[in-house]
């Protein structure tokens, strides 16, 4: 036992499937959490420990603060000791917003505009000139050496290239007792009245003072003082004028070009901010890309007529007034809404798509009258791009957003920032040229900066190029050198945001927390595993205690404390099997320790496929970091792309290959990445599609629903003899819309009971005890169950009860192939692991009838599973592929990539290093490859 001192004491968990466990975890060590996929891992440790430890820290507000946040409900277990604060790094948490990039998380982003705006240097957008800025008394100097025994006008400018008469400026400026003006580069005396061409562009500048310069006392005193009142009408800048040559000087208390005379604020960091309207790009408010219309989305067939819908954002053809507008454009220019939109002239498209107004008469031949027509038309296109732009709805917006691409922003070229922004340079480079450098390159560019700073710069910069430093050296090591610091956060993967989270906390050095990670070495190459484990020892051995709930065999074997939890998944785990040292845990008989010790293990075929002998040829993709990249895919064989994180296989296959073939089958509208020409579609007949995103995140969403059996539930239970004569149609068993839920709790089951200053409550519905339905519709039975019963199955138990009924067997019985017999029908999907979320995922595209023509594509389908559960959806996987499908996977996991028939390994590095195909074949061609970093782990795995 424990000492309780340094140890966290868990007694009586009961939370979801836990059997009021008890459990004793050492503080200040690496505790490993594993066991089957959906046993309660997550249970323990996310929604028990850091549950409890997130609630303890909102009850230290006070009573009125408590009640904006909404309190936490007591996690169900008796007792949790020894708790120290819980900071939780999980895979769903990073923003999803545009705005949010990996410098931004990290804070580098914060730290690189602090460094360009205390030293970096300002050159001219104009004529790239190093900018300059004097104090009053550099300015007097200037103008007393450069300008000796001249006559010089000192002028201050007030308007600059802008179009005006400007009368009650001449007045103004008359009142404030100035006599001449200089417009357009002439001297002109101020009259009366006097004003200028309103549709030209002028200069104005005020003529502050006319005087000779000498080096005497008096001349000095007067210049300070014409300074002094340049500088207060001109804003900080002041122009002399030679009156011998006409020549101008700028002087300026700002950065501004000698020769242009343009200045520019000084910088403040919040200059270099694309979320602040101070620095972000005007066109595009910092997001660095603008939506246009996509003509093809709006006409996505021209050989439709506008009566059939050729159209899209109008639609068939209704009694509109829209339509009334087009028939009248159809008098005019002689078509007809019958006729093929390609057929329609050039210049009434223009008018369709981007309005007119137009009056004009048609001569009716029958009649003898003439008819007077009137256009008044805004342009579809025009319609959609206004409702984007002004309309406060969001489904408005989002209806209109179908019709357009998202681009590059012509104006700052993806940069986000202002112009001026992008002129302040640190040893040549802006700080955009900084943000879209891979983190390792940005690293070794902070290296070799000292050598390239002035002695002022350095004295500035050292303390905030540490922070940076540190920070790019924590991201390196958990293996994301590839990534750039202006990478969007939402294209982020779950084990990169999580990965990204983990550097922040290394590198926020905090002591005596409790550090809960999720599965940190999701979408990590089997190399750069090490550096993760490393940096976990590291946070340890500074005194916090971390708790990994984890598959990975590495992770399993370097922690300090194994915690095994099963023995089966849902109601059938939840107990603590073992505990331990990794040493003791080899000992035990758990399913855990047999993989470890290689009693049990995923076999190795004996023969690859053959596959049908057809191929498809993808050529010349180089979308991101993609070097011209060409593959041969097998057909009818499973593939596998393998290659360290970053080296551009979801480029290559999520971003390249996908929307080709979801274009080419199903009219899919997303862009792909660019590629030369893609061969060989004719040969399969679907692609799909299965990636990591949660399934649905409202309670009322379940597995049912999900794969769409309950409808077909739904449908038996109105073909019921009882249901017939009664007339109860499919919407009488939905939970969802009133008429057949119980009313009380809208078909929730739960009531929820709000309580001002204490967390919701939420109790069984009194009126229909958690069954959902009314009375009438619990009446209607099918085999003596009804719908609420059938939602209360388990899918073990649903599969025989359904097995006469074909359309429910299938999808029930491919939900029990990948190994979730265990969850029932109408379990809420809030509840489902991240493994189980994805396994129902796959069911339902895999119970959609395969014509063994199908392509599918699976982005790390082993997330969250244990040995055991990947050995069950290998099985599902290789059924799929002997039936003639062909199935693409991305995959870290060995046990996944042993078993595939061809590989193809990209790499050779992260980032801009990657991006090459280093060795395709089978895994044991692979395993001979000497520049794959792949092939040692691979060889390791097949010759085991």
């Amino acid at each position: 036992m424990l000492e309780t001192e340094n140890s966290i004491e868990v007694l009586g968990a009961r939370v979801h499937n836990l059997k009021n466990i008890d459990i004793t975890i050492p503080r200040e060590k690496l505790v490993v959490i594993t066991g089957l996929s959906g046993s309660g891992k997550s249970s323990l440790a996310f929604d028990t420990i850091y549950a409890e430890g997130q609630r303890r820290y909102i009850e230290t507000f006070s009573a009125y603060a408590r009640q904006f946040l909404g309190g936490l409900e007591r996690p169900d277990v008796d007792k949790i000791d020894g708790l120290s604060p819980v900071i939780a790094i999980e895979q769903k948490t990073t923003s999803k917003s545009p705005r949010s990039t990996v410098g931004t998380i990290t804070e580098i982003y914060d730290f690189l505009r602090l460094l360009y705006a205390r030293a970096g240097e300002a050159y001219s957008y104009v004529t790239g000139e190093k900018m300059v800025s004097y104090s009053d008394d550099q300015i007097k100097e200037l103008i007393t050496k450069d300008f000796a025994g001249k006559r010089i006008n000192i002028l201050a400018p007030i308007i600059r290239a802008r179009k005006g008469h400007y009368a009650e400026l001449f007045q103004q400026i008359t009142k404030q007792g100035f006599l001449k003006v200089r417009v357009n580069g002439e001297v002109q005396d101020l009259l009366p009245g006097m004003k200028l061409d309103r549709y030209k562009t002028h200069d104005i500048e005020i003529v502050i003072d006319r005087m000779a310069i000498e080096d005497n006392e008096e001349n000095q005193k007067r210049l300070a003082e014409s300074i002094k009142t340049a500088m207060y009408h001109g804003e900080n800048v002041l122009m002399i004028l030679d009156q011998d040559t006409n020549e101008v000087r700028y002087f300026s208390r700002n950065l501004m070009c000698p020769t242009s005379g343009i200045s520019y604020q000084n910088p403040e960091p919040n200059l270099f901010s694309f979320n602040s309207p101070k620095g972000a790009c005007e066109i595009c408010k910092g997001l660095g890309t603008v939506h246009e219309i996509n003509l093809k989305k709006i006409i996505p067939n021209p050989k439709l007529s506008i009566r059939n819908g050729g159209f899209a954002p109008l639609g068939e053809y209704k009694s509109s007034w829209i339509f009334k507008q087009l028939e009248i454009i159809g008098e005019k220019f002689g078509f007809s809404l019958t006729e093929a939109i390609s057929t329609i002239p050039e210049e009434a498209m223009q008018i369709i798509l981007y309005g007119g107004k137009d009056k004009f008469s048609v001569e009716s031949k029958t009649l003898g009258i003439t008819k007077e027509y009137k256009i008044e038309f805004e342009g579809i296109s025009h319609f959609i791009k206004n409702q984007f732009d002004e309309s406060t709805s969001t489904s408005i917006k989002r209806w209109a957003k179908e019709f357009m691409d998202e681009v590059e922003c012509p104006e700052c070229k993806g940069s986000r920032l202002k112009k001026e922004a992008m002129y302040f340079r640190i040893h040549s480079k802006n700080i955009f040229e900084l943000s879209a450098m891979d983190i390792s390159e940005l690293s070794d560019w902070f290296e070799n900066l000292d050598s390239h700073l002035n002695e002022k710069q350095k004295i500035i910069a050292t303390e905030i190029i540490k922070e940076i430093k540190d920070r790019l050296r924590f991201l390196v090591n958990v293996g994301l050198n590839y990534l750039s610091i202006n990478r969007s956060s939402k294209s982020l993967s779950g084990g990169e945001a999580q990965r990204i989270r983990l550097a922040t906390q290394i590198g926020s050095q905090l002591v005596g927390v409790l550090y809960i990670l999720d599965e940190p070495s999701i979408g990590l190459h089997q190399r750069d595993n090490e550096k993760l484990i490393h940096s976990l020892e590291q946070l340890r051995d500074i005194g916090n205690s971390i708790l990994v709930v984890e598959h990975d065999k590495d992770m399993i074997e370097r922690a300090d404390y194994v915690i095994d939890i099963g023995p089966k998944a849902g109601k059938f785990g939840g107990q603590i099997i073992s505990k331990g040292t990794p040493a003791e845990l080899r000992k035990e008989h758990t399913m855990t320790a047999m993989y470890l010790n290689g009693e049990m293990k995923i076999e190795v075929p004996k023969i690859r496929r053959k596959g049908n002998g057809k191929f498809m040829k993808l050529t010349g993709a180089t979308g991101n970091n993609l070097k011209n990249v060409s593959i041969e895919l097998p057909l009818g064989k499973l593939i596998c792309v393998t290659g360290v994180s970053g080296s551009g296989k979801s480029t290559l296959i999520n971003e390249t290959l996908y929307p080709i073939l979801n274009a080419y089958y199903f009219n899919g509208v997303k862009k792909p990445q660019p590629y030369k020409k893609i061969e060989g579609l004719e040969h399969i007949d679907k692609v799909i599609d299965i990636d990591q995103s949660p399934i649905g995140r409202t309670p009322r969403s379940n597995p049912a629903t999900y794969t769409d059996v309950f409808s077909e539930i739904r449908s038996l239970y109105t073909m019921t003899p009882e249901a017939m004569i009664r007339g109860y149609k499919a919407g009488r068993f939905s939970f969802n819309v009133s008429g057949g839920r119980c009313e009380t709790c809208e078909g929730s089951g739960v009531r929820t009971i709000e309580m001002s200053f204490l967390p919701d409550v939420y109790v069984e519905c009194e009126t229909c005890q958690g069954k959902r339905f009314n009375r009438e519709t619990l009446e209607i039975r099918y085999k003596g169950k009804s719908i609420s019963d059938v939602l209360n199955m388990t899918v073990d138990e649903a599969v025989p009860f359904f097995e006469n009924i074909p359309k429910i067997y299938r999808k029930v019985k491919t939900i029990q192939d990948v190994g979730l017999g265990y969850i029932t029908l109408g379990q809420q999907s809030t509840t489902l692991s991240g493994g189980e979320a994805q396994r129902i995922k796959l069911a339902t595209e895999l119970s959609k009838k395969d014509t063994g023509n199908t392509f599918y594509i699976m982005d790390e389908p082993t997330t969250g599973l244990h040995f055991e559960d990947i050995r069950v959806l290998m099985d599902v996987i290789n059924t799929l592929v002997d039936k003639g499908n062909t199935i693409l996977i991305i995959e870290h996991n060995m046990d996944v990539i042993k078993l595939a028939d061809y590989i193809i390994d990209i790499g050779p590095e992260g980032g801009k290093a990657g991006g090459e195909v280093v060795a395709k074949g089978t895994p044991e061609e692979i395993a001979k490859n000497k520049k794959s970093y792949t092939a040692p782990f691979l060889k390791k795995e097949l010759e085991s």
